[in-house]
């Protein structure tokens, strides 16, 4: 495992979108090769625009069981909350 080659994320931008996406992991041994192996495993149909490869090592990611500690105070906010707001019928809808 020493000798391995570091783990990389992918993210695809694709043709009709303006966000990248997850799409899979890759060994490679740097950012370089990453995004090349990245076009070859990942976009041969050429659905991508754009690649981001991130060294997986370099993620940090909060746990599931922070949950409630961690969205907690957003609560409070209720004008973040579009109940808050009332919308005039001639709108229509959103």
């Amino acid at each position: 495992m020493k000798n391995e080659w570091p783990l990389w994320e992918v993210f695809i931008r694709g043709q009709h979108g303006m966000s990248h996406r997850h799409v899979g992991s890759l060994h490679a041994p740097d950012a370089e090769m990453a995004i090349k192996n990245a076009r070859d495993v990942y976009t041969r149909r050429n659905e991508g625009v754009s690649i981001w490869v991130v060294e997986a090592n370099r993620i940090a990611a909060s746990s599931p069981s922070d949950k409630g500690p961690l969205y907690e105070p957003a609560e409070s906010k209720v004008y973040r909350h579009p109940t808050f707001f009332d919308i005039p019928e001639d709108v229509g809808a959103m």
